[in-house]
């Protein structure tokens, strides 16, 4: 197998676990668009991402914080025009991973339902569920609360399907704000202690906007002790505001390395790339850069684990495998 030169070949991500290649309202970028943005900037493998929470359709919105009070109802259409689009159009050069986004975990009662009909309409396209909301602060102007922690307990038989076929749950669940950074931490709690055997990743290890001025001693001691407890957890490191916020920062970046390489076979990769149509490739490549920055201090193995897609093939099974740093042993 031929060597991945680090000093010759790009320090971006090969895999995007966490792309929405539809948005809250409006039209998206098309769906051929995006896929040769991955090939432009060299990403390989996708989750495509709907997004489960969308705007009315009559709504003249496109992005849900610049329409407060107006509802953002989880639905099935994007996993639905999503899976159109794999069929329609295979992307050649790219392997791309279905997620269904519609679920509404404060109604599970309503989850397995929707999986049979994809099962009927899509049989053995989906095979990641997520980005789902557990508790997402920046939604609660839009009808969004966080879900009852008793109400946990009820996705039992949505999780056994999920268990039974091996498809990961990609949750995001906010640990908290500035003024009450861990309020919101026992729900992922209760998640990980019902649900031992599912594989769990949390998104954007817990941080949100709202979120910005935890300690990173705090943060990697915390996220530490979960990992260690919790074999089946992985951590998604997407969106651009956990590295302008914390891993760009000289005093934040070699705690969050020195995670990052011990943690390696547990961390995910990808953009958080929202592909609306005011978007562009520009965008794109962009952020793929800003969330790749923390990368390119990682030791050789974490490295291949993470941005050349080990951890994403083992997680998902796939037939694939990273290439070799060279010179590394």
């Amino acid at each position: 197998m031929v060597c991945y030169d680090r000093t010759t070949q790009p320090q971006t991500a090969v895999v995007d676990t966490h792309l929405h290649f539809r948005p809250f309202g409006g039209a998206p970028v098309p769906f051929d668009e995006v896929m040769g943005y991955l090939r432009e900037t060299g990403v390989r493998f996708v989750n495509i991402y709907g997004i489960g929470q969308m705007l009315p359709v009559d709504s003249d919105c496109t992005y849900y914080l610049d329409c407060p009070g107006t509802p953002v109802v989880p639905t099935l259409k994007n996993d639905f025009a999503n899976a159109a689009s794999l069929l329609t159009s295979p992307p050649p050069g790219i392997h791309a991973t279905l997620a269904m986004t519609f679920p509404d975990l404060s109604r599970p009662e309503t989850i397995l339902p929707a999986i049979e009909l994809l099962d009927r309409e899509y049989p053995g396209m989906f095979r990641w569920m997520g980005e789902v909301n557990l508790v997402k602060q920046a939604l609660f102007g839009n009808a969004h609360r966080a879900v009852p922690r008793e109400t946990i307990a009820e996705w039992a038989p949505f999780m056994e399907v999920l268990r039974e076929r091996g498809i990961p749950i990609a949750i995001h669940s906010d640990l908290g704000s500035d003024d009450e950074p861990m309020k919101y931490l026992p729900l992922m709690h209760e998640v990980l202690s019902h649900y031992p055997d599912n594989k769990i990743v949390w998104m954007h290890m817990g941080l949100s906007l709202e979120l910005k001025t935890l300690s990173a001693e705090d943060h990697v001691a915390l996220l530490s002790e979960m990992l260690d407890e919790h074999p089946n957890l992985l951590l998604d490191i997407t969106w651009r505001i956990i590295d302008d916020n914390y891993f760009s920062r000289e005093e934040n970046q070699p705690l969050y390395v020195d995670f990052l390489n011990r943690y390696s076979n547990r961390i995910l990769p990808g953009t958080d790339f929202l592909a609306s149509s005011n978007k562009d490739f520009e965008v794109y490549r962009e952020e793929l850069e800003v969330t790749s920055r923390i990368l390119a201090f990682l030791d050789d193995e974490a490295f291949r684990n993470i941005a050349l897609g080990e951890n994403y093939f083992r997680l998902l099974g796939l037939e694939y495998g990273a290439p070799r740093v060279c010179g590394a042993g």
